[in-house]
């Protein structure tokens, strides 16, 4: 979507806005030559993930914006108040609010410590009230001020809960800020929307997540700046309380194109979380998910990979064996801990660090990273590559138990394997 001058000028708060998403809104908004602030926890280079307040700001400016990094901690109503403060002592005024800083933990209600759950909502829900209520007095006194949420649309459908209830509960919290202030802002004339991607964004916490192979089945960012584009360019008196979703918003915008927001044309994408339609949706987009990282099928596949692909027909014994001495034969110094799994009811364990595998428990009461539960044939196919951890996770065929993190690390060492002899 090309730039049309609109936000020329004009304020904009944007927290958690270091990188991701937030950076690309940001970005787009500075091709007009406006005024950013950037409030968000990373001031230091983060050991995992790039960006900080200070690169984001030097991004932006080169971009044409200007630009105010403030390290902020939405949790914080006090470092809030600071950050709106100097923001409005700099640029005079506040024009737009987009509430994008958010926490993730999904796990079971069982596997959440409630230090998760805290943080998740203190950061998510907590945090975006906090930060609208600060910026709102500003924001009544715009031409046309909006406030955006990155929240999904409120479903009460059971499947967006029952895995990770307590992220539902607290990204719901935002949209929630969504309905209430819509409505009770509406005469004043600001309007508070929600937007949300109807695809997996490729983000370096994505990356850090489920591993850089997932980037082929992933969009871009700035296919949700230019929706947040179009969203603040309306009339703020006209539009509000909606949950966009992001290629929806385009296409009213006559963008119908969308393969230049894929991070590879043509690949099958996994959808996001939360994204109902007047069909069966939910179970749709656990099917397309699967689709999504499922190999391109065997006629694409090179005759080495082929071979290697044998090794998944055999039994989870024959496997769990294979892996073991794979391990002992070439270690990972970067592979560390254990991983349990439930096939077929049965559990079976390896330490990808010393290539120990059995059936049972781990011997010496050894930590579980994760344990992954699926059917037979799923982990064969997980192992073969046919399947990927988040794949078969949004398309309801894995359960993990534990660190979602570790456990989507486990498509790597299966890829290593393969490529193994």
């Amino acid at each position: 979507m090309q730039n049309t001058g609109k936000l020329a000028g004009k304020t904009i708060f944007v927290t958690g806005g270091s990188r991701g998403i937030g950076k690309a809104i940001a970005l787009k908004a500075a091709k007009d030559k406006a005024n950013l602030i950037i409030a968000a926890k990373t001031a230091d280079p983060h050991p995992k993930l790039e960006g900080t307040i200070f690169s984001a700001a030097k991004e932006i400016e080169a971009a044409g914006g200007q630009c105010l990094p403030v390290q902020v901690d939405v949790r914080e109503e006090g470092q809030v108040q600071e950050a709106v403060d100097k923001a409005i002592a700099q640029f005079g005024g506040l024009d737009i609010l987009v509430n994008n800083a958010s926490a993730i933990f999904l796990a079971g209600t069982l596997n959440t410590p409630m230090k998760r759950y805290d943080l998740m909502n203190q950061i998510n829900a907590r945090g975006t009230f906090l930060t609208s209520k600060i910026c709102l007095p500003h924001l009544l006194k715009a031409k046309n001020p909006h406030i955006v949420n990155m929240s999904p649309p409120l479903s009460m459908r059971p499947i967006w809960f029952k895995d990770n209830c307590a992220y539902t509960i607290a990204k719901y919290g935002m949209s929630m800020c969504v309905l209430g202030m819509a409505a009770e802002f509406k005469d004043d004339g600001v309007a508070v929307n929600a937007l949300w991607p109807r695809t997996a964004i490729w983000t370096a916490a994505m990356e850090m997540m489920t591993g850089d192979e997932s980037a082929k089945s992933c969009r871009k960012p700035d296919i949700v700046a230019d929706a947040f584009y179009e969203i603040v360019s309306r009339d703020s008196r006209s539009f509000t309380g909606n949950f966009c979703i992001d290629d929806q918003i385009l296409a009213e915008a006559g963008i119908t194109d969308l393969e230049q927001y894929a991070m590879q044309p043509g690949e099958p994408l996994m959808p996001d979380f939360f994204v109902d339609d007047d069909t069966d949706t939910a179970n749709k987009m656990r099917s397309l998910a699967e689709k999504a990282f499922s190999s391109k099928g065997d006629s694409k596949k090179s005759s080495k990979e082929s071979s290697s692909g044998s090794e998944s027909s055999q039994s989870p014994a024959a496997i769990f064996d294979a892996v073991g001495q794979k391990i002992k034969a070439n270690p990972d110094p970067k592979a560390k801990g254990i991983y349990g799994f439930e096939i077929d009811g049965e559990k079976w364990f390896v330490n990808v660090e010393s290539g120990e595998v059995g059936q049972g428990e781990p011997p010496g009461g050894g930590e579980v990273l994760a344990t992954l539960n699926m059917n037979g044939d799923n982990f064969q196919k997980l192992f073969s590559g046919q399947l990927q951890s988040a794949s078969a996770y949004m398309a309801g065929k894995l359960k993990i138990k534990g660190s979602l993190q570790a456990a989507m690390k486990l498509d790597k060492l299966f890829t290593k394997f393969r490529g193994q002899k």
